[in-house]
Formats: structure tokens, C-alpha cells, sequence
């Protein structure tokens, strides 16, 4: 116990002291000679050649400087791993370290041989030989470059994790050159684990310069040359490899300037929408729109605006009331496009497999492109707001909130520092837009058009998610989490926890279904409740709840695709929260089973079920719906958003037992879950409510072009149907067009709802599946586009009667 105190206690002590290493004098030590001027005599080169060396000694005993800095904390973190309180693990000590010892080393070895040749010099002395050794060892620096990303995510994770080596991480002192007094720097460790990077670069420019100084027939001149060979072989192996944050400029303060993050967001400017890429650098965040270049020309940025990060200032609750409101492009425009998006993705494919690269595929991939971008542009809603202190305001619109939070941490961590204000000249302006085509890390627009074929589709069908628990909270609250994935370029929420109250170790143990349209990842965000209506935004898409943790995980076929549950945990912030997934194709999800059981509700014939309670509507449809228009016709994405998975199986098992407490279980239960369930009934139907038997019928009505031959197409099926599905059908339409009035409120519309139920209520039989879905990521195929535009087609008709229907079949065949 004493020994692992003694460990934790030194570990703090780092932060605060310093070990001094004796080190012979350095070029900058007062008893250093003074360099000879040059330029009197003909040793003019050779003399320069030491000025370059000189130079070169002080910079190389800085960068030693900057390693000591960096190991300092190893140890300590070392002796801490192996106690019962371990800071970081051993694993992640050595990811974050990597091969910096070997590269300390090396360095320290090659400043001590080269030390005493500078303090002693001598024009004649042979000093190539050390640049041959230190290119030689360049192999250790391979190792590092290729090591550092993850050393960086690591150290990152690491630092949101724990609190304690986020504060050694933050401030690591640097000594400053020997003979000058208490001479520290403080530097993040992020920007010392950047160092090796440029080091390589570096020590390639000082040979160039030696050898422009140095005379052929000099001993050194034929081992520099050699020494400056292997290491620009080895820069331009490496070149690719290492991460694109490279230096740009250099700040007010004189400090290295490094981009932080990029990417492409879309700005309301003057009452449009522009897509912009925007960069945060350590101390300005810049907005650029890529300009328009000839073929085969580099790309390159025009600066819209740029605004140091001394300046910039969030908008308090307050502020953001008083913005404009920003106009949200309607759900069902949105959804029309994915569907042309995804019919054109079909024929892309197609036009592959037939003829290759061709002029009309070409011109379909530019369609689709223009699709994407117009979704792309027309889909955030959430916004992002920043003012300037001197009082001009910009405002981006993102599509989660997830991306707001990221922004708004990476800029609020860089203001931690001390920033200084400034105005960059034209010239500084121009120096710094022109770095961003070099300096980015997201290079291409987001759309799937992008993207090479050989790039994972995504995933298709549905993913079941449960979120367990939380930990980690240092204070009690109200907390929810909420889930969601991308689709289309973009991420969309789909599923939300109920709130746990005042705790510190939330128990939420709830399931959820949610549909994957291409997507590849799943996040997961916690937020804390807000219940003060003082705090309440006007902006109906400002969240005003508080997120205290978010995170992402990547969706593995190969880990996901399995029958049984994959566990995991998400860390963010210090905040662990455990869940399960596990993945459904789309025709698994879909395949109908008839419930042996035929005493129940789910999985039995309608016909059988209203017949034994002698209803005309089954009593499940009915309840679900009365209560969904009592308390849930006002609540945003109802029948979109997902429903407890473990409620909607409860539910389930009341109605199929014909439980006396169903009514007390509706009136309890969430919502969400009571939609759920009406969903799950007409999902489990032996054959879907429209038949099995007239699907191909409706795919051919619903394409007909003439209105006159549709209509009584269509009119003449729905009279074709048996009276419970029909009766049934009749109802369940005139609750959703009920749903839909109310779409200002829940963002339902006409074509969002059929879009969740057509699928549903319309599906070919099993063995007429078998022969389309042989594309599992072709979830928007023709047929599931066809299912959503015959319901649509009913909902946008005009209220339909049961006994009209029925009078009018006197005049029209019933045959198929």
C-alpha cells in the first residue's frame, strides 16, 4: 500500500519539478568561441559550413530537450500501472510512448560526438560519418510514424478517461537551453509527440546546407551525400504515411500552428444555404469555399471569413431566441430524394454489369451526385452558432447534435490556452488558405458518390441495440441516453432512452429496433434532463439538455452479423456506458411466422382474431391507436422513433394472453412503445393486411401512368381485399392522416408515415422474395419504393367509405 502511495504521490510531483541532467556546453554557453564572421578569406565556405553545424547543435539539443519532456512522466506512469490505482495500463504506456526512448538515444548519442568537434573546430575534421550513422538509424522513426496515429487516439482516450493524466498530458515542461535561468516552456504532449514528425524533414534541410557549404573534394562531402540519399528515400516512403496536421504558419505568439480539426459544414448565409469547409487551427477558425479549378489543376480554397479563437464567443439561451429562425426542409421532400438516389444507385449497378464505364453511366453518377449534394445541403437542421466579440455572428446548420459537441469541445480546449487577438495581413491570409489543400483531413464532400466501389456499402436491415448502464457520474441527475446512425451521408436520430432521475449509476436496460439504411456507424450520446422552463429555446431544434458524454463505435459486419448478443462499452468523458447489438438482414426481419398459438393476437390470421372477438377491427389495433391520438399524436418522429424493445414485448404478452390489466399497461407505458407494438402486430401477420395474393396486382396499379386507369385500379383492389383486412386497412388510414395533420408539431408526414408502415402492410410472399432481395443493400430496390407509393397513394386520396367501396362492386368484376 506505502509502495503504491509512494507511486501515485511521485507521479503528482512530476507535474511540478523538473529532473536536471548535466549536459556539456552548448553552442548558446558563454565559454562558447565565437563563430568567425567569413567572407574575408577564401575559407568563407568552410566557415559557413560551421555556422550551419552550430545552428544546427542548438536546435538539435532543444528537440532533446522536448523527448526528456516527454519520457519524464513514462516512468512514473510505469510504476503506477502495476498497483491497484494504475493511471494508464502498460498496453497504453507503451502505445503513446512508442520507440521515443530509442529515439532519444539515438539524438543524445549523436549531440555528445558532434558536441566537442563544434567547441573544437577545426575546418579539416570529418564529421559525415555521424550524419551517415543518424540516416541509418531512420528505421526507428518508420516505426513511430506508423505507430502515431494510434498514439495519439490513445493519448486522447486516455485524457477523456482520466482526469489525472489529462493534466500531465495538458502542461509537460520543456527546459530551455542551458546557462539561461529558470528557462521552461509548457507544451501538450500532442505537440511533442508531433516533433519526430518534423524532425526527419529538418535534419534533410541541414544536410542540404552542409553540402552547399562543404567542397567536393572534402573528406565529408561524399558521406553527406550518402547520409542525405537514404534520408530523402526515406521522407518520400514515409511521405503518405504520416498525419496530414503538418505545420502551417507560425501564430502571434510565435508557437507553431496547427490545424485541430476540418470538415465540410453547411452555412446560412444571407438567407441561403453554402457548403463550407471550415478549419480550426490552435488559434483561428477559418471558413473557405473550394473554388472551381481547370482539369488537372490543384484544388484550392477562397477565404469567406476567418475569426481568431480570442474572439470568438458562443451564444448564450438568450442570444439564440433572438436569431432567426431557421426553415427546415419538410421530411417527405428529404425522403423523396433518398428514393431517387437510391433508384439511381440501382441503375448505376445495373449499367455496370452490362456495359461497364459508359457516357449514360457517367451521366447517372453526375445525377445522383447532384442529388446527394442537394440533400446534403437541404438535411441539417441543428444549429451551430458563433459571434464574434465585436459583434458579427455566423451560423452552420449540422445534422446532429453530436457534431455540434464536437465542435463546440475542440474550440472551447484550444481557448483554455492563452490566445492573443491579431488581424493577418492579405498576404498571412492568403499563406494560411493556401496550406489548407495540404493540411486537411477530410478531403472529399460526403456523399456516397465518392466513394470507390470496393468501399463498404454499409449495412442493411436492423440492428437491435440495448443500453444497459452507466457509470461514472460524479454528481446525481436525470439522465437519457439517445441513439443514432447514418444514413445517406448524414446522421439521424433513431432511438431515446426514458430518463433515469437523480442518480449516478443509471439502470436503463431497454432494447431498441433500429432500421440501418447503409449506415456504418452507431453513436451514442448521454445527455443530462433540463426541467427548467426558464431554460426552454424557442429554436425548436436547440436542445437545451445538457450532453454530458458521446460516443461512436463502427458497425463490423463481421462482429455484428452473429445470432447472439455482442457486448461493449463506450467511454466519453470519464463516462463508461454499456450496451448490446446484434444485427437483422432485411428479409430475416421481414420473414413471416404464423404463431402456433392460435388463442393470441400476434402471428394469427385477422380474419380468425375478429372473428373471435367478433370486432371488425382487432382490439390491439384499435386500443394502440386511441391511445397513440390521446397522449402521442403530438410526439416528434412517432412510429419513427423506436420503442423499448423489452415494453413492446410486455405489451405483446398482455394482448396475446388477453391480460385485464392491458388498459392500466397503455396507460403507463411510454408511448413510443404502444406505437411499437402496432407496428410488431402488422408485422407478425402470417400475410401482410394487403395479401399475398394481390401484391402483384398493387405493384402494377400503383405503376400506371393514366390517373382515370389508376384510380379504379387501385379502388378495385382495395375491394378485392377480405372485409376484416379491408375494414381494418380503412382504419388504420384515417388515424394516420390524423398523425399527419399534426405534422408541425411531430415532423410526421404523409410520406414519412408510409415510408415506415408500407413496407409493412405490402409485401410480396416469401417465395416471390427469394427473387428480390438478392441485393442486401438494395433496401430502396423498386419493390420497397413501389410499397411506400401505394400507401402513400391512399393516404393523399380522398377519405375512402367501406359501404361506398362496397356499393360500387356491383358494377366491377372481383376476379384478379
Amino acid at each position: 500500500m506505502q509502495e503504491e502511495e509512494e507511486a501515485i504521490g511521485y507521479l503528482d510531483k512530476v507535474l511540478e519539478e523538473e529532473e536536471e541532467e548535466e549536459r556539456p556546453g552548448t553552442p548558446t554557453t558563454p565559454g562558447f568561441p565565437p563563430s568567425e564572421k567569413g567572407g574575408q578569406d577564401a575559407g568563407k565556405g568552410v566557415d559557413m559550413r560551421r555556422v550551419v553545424l552550430k545552428d544546427f547543435l542548438a536546435n538539435e539539443e532543444m528537440y532533446i530537450n522536448q523527448l526528456e519532456a516527454l519520457l519524464l512522466p513514462m516512468k512514473p506512469l510505469k510504476a503506477t500501472a502495476t498497483t491497484s490505482q494504475p493511471v494508464l495500463t502498460i498496453q497504453q504506456i507503451e502505445t503513446i510512448f512508442y520507440k521515443i526512448q530509442d529515439i532519444y538515444e539515438i539524438h543524445k548519442e549523436f549531440y555528445d560526438s558532434l558536441w566537442p568537434q563544434i567547441q573544437n573546430w577545426d575546418s579539416s575534421v570529418v564529421l559525415g560519418h555521424l550524419f551517415q550513422k543518424l540516416a541509418s538509424q531512420l528505421g526507428v522513426y518508420k516505426a513511430f510514424v506508423d505507430n502515431y496515429k494510434i498514439a495519439l487516439e490513445t493519448a486522447e482516450k486516455c485524457s477523456q478517461s482520466n482526469n489525472q493524466f489529462q493534466k500531465i498530458s495538458e502542461e509537460l515542461k520543456v527546459k530551455g537551453p542551458k546557462g539561461v535561468k529558470e528557462s521552461h516552456t509548457s507544451v501538450t504532449m500532442e505537440a511533442l509527440l508531433y516533433k519526430p514528425i518534423n524532425r526527419v524533414t529538418r535534419s534533410t534541410l541541414v544536410l542540404h546546407d552542409l553540402l552547399k557549404h562543404t567542397p567536393s573534394n572534402h573528406p565529408d562531402y561524399p558521406l553527406l551525400q550518402d547520409a542525405l540519399r537514404i534520408s530523402q528515400n526515406f521522407l518520400s516512403s514515409i511521405n503518405e504515411d504520416i498525419d496530414p496536421r503538418r505545420t502551417a504558419v507560425t501564430t502571434p505568439k510565435g508557437e507553431t500552428r496547427q490545424l485541430v480539426k476540418d470538415g465540410f459544414l453547411v452555412e446560412l448565409a444571407e438567407g441561403s444555404r453554402k457548403l463550407r469547409h471550415v478549419f480550426l487551427f490552435t488559434d483561428v477558425l477559418l471558413c473557405a469555399k473550394l473554388k472551381k479549378t481547370g482539369v488537372g489543376k490543384h484544388q484550392q480554397y477562397d477565404c469567406k471569413w476567418y475569426m481568431p479563437l480570442a474572439e470568438l464567443v458562443f451564444p448564450s439561451l438568450e442570444e439564440s431566441d433572438s436569431c432567426p429562425h431557421v426553415h427546415a426542409m419538410p421530411d417527405h421532400d428529404l425522403e423523396d430524394m433518398k428514393i431517387k438516389i437510391s433508384s439511381m444507385k440501382s441503375e448505376v449497378q445495373k449499367e455496370k454489369a452490362n456495359k461497364g464505364q459508359s457516357r449514360a453511366m457517367e451521366r447517372l453518377k453526375k445525377k445522383m451526385f447532384d442529388n446527394e449534394f442537394w440533400l446534403l445541403l437541404n438535411s441539417p437542421s441543428i444549429p451551430f452558432r458563433i459571434h464574434n466579440r465585436n459583434g458579427k455572428s455566423y451560423l452552420f446548420l449540422l445534422s446532429s447534435d453530436y457534431e455540434r459537441a464536437e465542435w463546440r469541445e475542440a474550440i472551447q480546449k484550444l481557448q483554455k490556452k492563452d490566445l492573443q487577438t491579431f488581424v493577418l495581413s492579405s498576404v498571412e491570409l492568403q499563406v494560411l488558405t493556401g496550406s489548407c489543400f495540404k493540411l486537411r483531413t477530410v478531403h472529399n464532400i460526403p456523399v456516397t458518390s465518392n466513394k470507390d466501389d470496393d468501399e463498404s456499402p454499409g449495412m442493411y436491415g436492423f440492428l437491435h441495440v440495448i443500453v444497459h448502464s452507466a457509470k461514472g457520474f460524479k454528481q446525481s441527475a436525470n439522465l437519457y441516453c439517445t441513439l443514432e446512425v447514418d444514413s445517406f451521408g448524414y446522421f439521424v436520430s433513431k432511438a431515446k432512452t426514458r430518463v433515469f432521475r437523480d442518480t449516478t449509476e443509471p439502470q436503463w436496460n431497454e432494447e431498441f429496433e433500429i432500421e440501418l439504411e447503409g449506415s456504418q456507424s452507431l453513436r451514442i450520446l448521454c445527455y443530462e434532463k433540463c426541467y427548467d422552463k426558464s431554460k426552454m429555446n424557442k429554436d425548436n431544434h436547440e436542445i437545451v439538455d445538457k450532453i454530458v458524454g458521446k460516443g461512436q463505435v463502427q458497425l463490423d459486419p463481421q462482429t455484428v452479423q452473429t445470432k447472439n448478443w455482442h457486448m461493449d462499452v463506450i467511454e466519453m468523458n470519464g463516462i463508461k456506458v454499456e450496451f448490446s447489438m446484434k444485427f437483422t438482414s432485411r428479409d430475416l426481419s421481414l420473414k413471416r411466422t404464423p404463431s402456433k398459438k392460435q388463442t393470441g393476437v400476434f402471428g394469427v390470421k385477422i380474419s380468425v382474431v375478429t372473428k373471435r372477438e367478433r370486432s371488425k377491427v382487432p382490439y390491439i389495433v384499435r386500443q394502440c391507436v386511441e391511445e397513440v391520438e390521446k397522449r402521442g399524436i403530438d410526439e416528434v418522429g412517432i412510429y419513427r422513433i423506436s420503442g423499448v424493445a423489452t415494453d413492446i414485448q410486455a405489451l405483446k404478452a398482455a394482448f396475446d394472453s388477453n391480460s385485464k390489466d392491458i388498459l392500466m399497461m397503455l396507460s403507463d407505458m411510454d408511448i413510443n412503445a404502444i406505437a411499437g407494438t402496432l407496428k410488431l402486430y402488422f408485422r407478425e401477420l402470417p400475410e401482410p393486411l394487403l395479401t399475398d395474393r394481390l401484391y402483384p396486382a398493387f405493384m402494377e396499379g400503383i405503376a400506371l401512368s393514366d390517373p382515370s386507369a389508376k384510380e379504379n385500379c387501385m379502388m378495385h383492389l382495395l375491394r378485392s381485399l377480405p372485409d376484416p383486412n379491408l375494414i381494418t386497412f380503412l382504419f388504420l388510414l384515417e388515424h394516420l392522416k390524423r398523425v399527419a395533420e399534426k405534422e408541425p408539431i411531430n415532423k410526421m408526414s404523409l410520406h414519412n408515415l408510409a415510408t415506415v408502415f408500407g413496407p409493412t402492410l405490402l409485401r410480396p410472399s416469401e417465395l416471390e422474395s427469394k427473387g428480390h432481395l438478392s441485393l442486401a443493400s438494395d433496401i430502396w430496390s423498386h419493390d420497397v419504393m413501389a410499397q411506400v407509393q401505394v400507401l402513400l397513394y391512399y393516404l393523399q386520396h380522398l377519405p375512402i367509405s367501406f359501404a361506398e367501396l362496397k356499393r360500387n362492386t356491383l358494377y366491377f368484376s372481383t376476379d384478379v
